[in-house]
C-alpha cells in the first residue's frame, strides 16, 4: 500500500470536535487505499500551559524533566485521535516517539533526529493497522530519555517520517489554506500559490513567513519530500492548498513568488572597529557563543584603519548581544568607539527563483520603496532573495507597495 503522511497542528486538534474533523479526513485517505501515518501536535495552547507549569515549579529546570513534561500534550492528542478512528471502524493505534522509536541526539529541548527505523510500524501495517497516529515533537535519546525537537518540531517530525517511509506526500494541515504571496492580513490582494519550490519556501520561512517551520522545509528539500499545505477548516478539493515541490515540477512562475517580513528586528552598529584580519571572527564568535541569531551583516568602507560593522538580530536578543559585545571588549578581544542599537526596524524580503534568470528585481524593489518615501537602512542579497531593513512604522506600506510592484496578485 502507498503511504501518506498527514500532520495536524494545534489549532487543527484544539478540541474534540476538531479531532473528529481530523479523523474524518484521515478516514477518507484510508478509503482511497493509503496506509496513513498521522503526526499530531498538542491541542492549541497546551504546550504553553505545560511550559508555564515548568517555569513556575523550577525556573532553572532540568532540561530532561522539561522534555518529559512538555511532550505529554502530543501524547494526549495522539491517543484521542486513535480512539476516534477506532470508533469509526478504522484500525488505528497511537505511537509515542520512544515506541517508534524516533531516535535523536541528547540535546534536550532542541534535539536533532538521527534515524527513524520503519520496522515496528511497517509490521503493524502488514498485520492490518491502517493508521499510525504518532505524537509529534518528541523522540528518544541514546540514553533512553524523552527528548523534544524544539517549538514547531511536529512539522519536522512529519517530514522526517515521510522521508523515512518513502511516503507519496506529506500533507500539513493548519489554520491557513496554503502559502500566499504575502500575509493576507497585511495585503488584501495576496494570492494563494498553487505550487512553490523548496528553495523559495525555505527563504520565505527563514525570513518571517510562519506557514511552515524552517527545519521541516530544509528536511523536505534534502530528501525531496513533496509537501502540501492545507486548511483543516475547508473541504478538500483538487485545487486545495499549496504544493511545495522541486523546481522541475513547476512549469512557469512569477519572477518573485512572495514577500516575507519580520517585525521584531533590531539593527546594531559597532562604530570605530579596527579594520584588520580576524576582526569579524572576534565580533561574531562571541555572539554565536551567546546564542544570538545574527542575520544581515554589512561592513562599511575603511577610514584610516577603522570601519563600522552593522548587523541585524531578533529584537528579543538585543540585551544578550550587548552583553556579548561588551564582555568581549572587557576581555580585550577588540575595541570600538560606540555601540548603536536601533530596535524599531523591520526586515522585508522579496523571494523568487526567477531572480536567477531575470535582471532588474533590485531596481524594481528600490523604486517601489522610494515611491513611498521608505528609506532603506541595510541591504543584503542571495541568489533568490533580496532583503532590506526599514523603519518598522513603514512595514505594512512597504509590503503592499512591493506586492503591487511585482504584480503578485496575478498568476504568471
Amino acid at each position: 500500500m502507498p503511504i501518506l503522511v498527514m500532520k495536524f497542528g494545534g489549532t487543527s486538534v484544539a478540541n474534540i470536535d476538531r479531532i473528529q474533523r481530523a479523523a474524518r479526513r484521515v478516514s477518507a485517505e484510508v478509503a482511497k487505499g493509503y496506509d496513513v501515518i498521522v503526526v499530531v501536535s498538542a491541542m492549541s495552547g497546551e504546550t504553553n500551559k505545560l511550559v508555564g507549569y515548568v517555569n513556575d515549579t523550577a525556573p532553572l529546570y532540568d532540561a530532561r524533566e522539561y522534555d518529559a513534561i512538555v511532550s505529554s500534550g502530543e501524547n494526549v492528542t495522539a491517543g484521542l485521535l486513535a480512539l476516534r478512528l477506532q470508533e469509526m471502524d478504522v484500525p488505528a493505534r497511537s505511537w509515542q516517539g520512544w515506541q517508534v522509536p524516533l531516535q535523536t541526539n541528547s540535546a534536550h529541548g532542541a534535539a536533532r533526529i538521527m534515524t527513524i527505523p520503519t520496522e515496528n510500524i511497517m509490521r503493524k501495517f502488514a498485520e492490518g493497522m491502517k493508521v499510525a497516529v504518532v505524537a509529534g515533537f518528541q523522540g528518544i535519546s541514546p540514553e533512553g530519555r524523552i527528548t523534544t525537537l524544539g517549538r514547531g518540531g511536529s512539522d519536522t517530525t512529519a517530514v522526517a517520517f515521510a522521508a523515512a517511509f518513502d511516503a507519496e506526500r506529506c500533507d500539513i494541515y493548519t489554520d491557513v489554506d496554503g502559502v500566499y504571496t504575502t500575509d493576507p492580513r497585511i495585503c488584501s490582494d495576496a494570492r494563494k500559490l498553487d505550487r512553490i519550490t523548496f528553495e523559495e519556501m525555505l527563504e520565505l520561512a527563514s525570513q518571517g513567513a510562519k506557514v511552515l517551520q524552517t527545519r521541516s522545509v530544509e528536511l523536505a528539500m534534502r530528501y525531496k519530500v513533496r509537501l502540501r499545505v492545507l486548511s483543516s477548516f475547508e473541504e478538500p478539493s483538487d485545487t486545495s492548498g499549496t504544493l511545495v515541490c522541486d523546481e522541475e515540477e513547476i512549469m512557469e512562475s512569477n519572477v518573485v513568488s512572495g514577500i516575507a517580513f519580520s517585525r521584531e528586528e533590531a539593527k546594531m552598529t559597532l562604530q570605530g572597529v579596527a579594520d584588520k584580519p580576524g576582526i569579524a571572527a572576534a565580533i561574531f564568535g562571541p555572539l554565536a557563543d551567546s546564542g544570538v541569531n545574527v542575520d544581515m551583516i554589512v561592513q562599511n568602507i575603511s577610514d584610516e584603519g577603522h570601519t563600522d560593522m552593522t548587523f541585524s538580530c531578533p529584537v528579543d536578543q538585543v540585551l544578550r548581544a550587548e552583553k556579548a559585545i561588551n564582555d568581549a571588549r572587557l576581555r580585550g578581544d577588540y575595541t570600538f568607539d560606540e555601540l548603536i542599537c536601533d530596535s524599531n526596524v523591520a526586515k522585508i524580503s522579496v523571494v523568487g527563483i526567477g531572480m536567477r534568470s531575470h535582471a532588474g528585481v533590485a531596481a524594481t524593489m528600490f523604486r517601489a520603496l522610494a515611491s513611498e518615501s521608505v528609506n532603506i537602512k541595510v541591504i543584503t542579497t542571495s541568489e533568490i532573495k533580496i532583503s532590506v531593513l526599514i523603519d518598522r512604522k513603514y512595514m505594512e506600506l512597504a509590503v503592499q507597495a512591493l506586492h503591487d510592484a511585482f504584480g503578485l496578485d496575478k498568476k504568471a
